[in-house]
């Protein structure tokens, strides 16, 4: 099934928009950059380690109640 012109116009205009907000970006630097993915992935694994520790805890918990 071909494309009409309508269609093939707007896919045009939709990129050309694309275009233009991606002009509007701003980027960070590697500085920035590197501070914010230490910070996340240092919460990350911070996280995961009071998950980790909260599951031991239950875990312990619900053994001492079956036994």
């Amino acid at each position: 099934m071909g494309e009409t012109v309508k269609e093939t116009k707007q896919k045009k205009n939709w990129f050309k928009g694309l275009k233009a907000e991606f002009k509007k970006i701003i980027w960070p630097d590697r500085k920035s950059l590197t501070k914010e993915t230490v910070a996340v992935v240092a919460a990350s694994v911070l996280l995961g380690v009071i998950i980790a520790i909260v599951d031991f805890i239950a875990r312990i918990g619900i053994e001492f109640l079956v036994k």
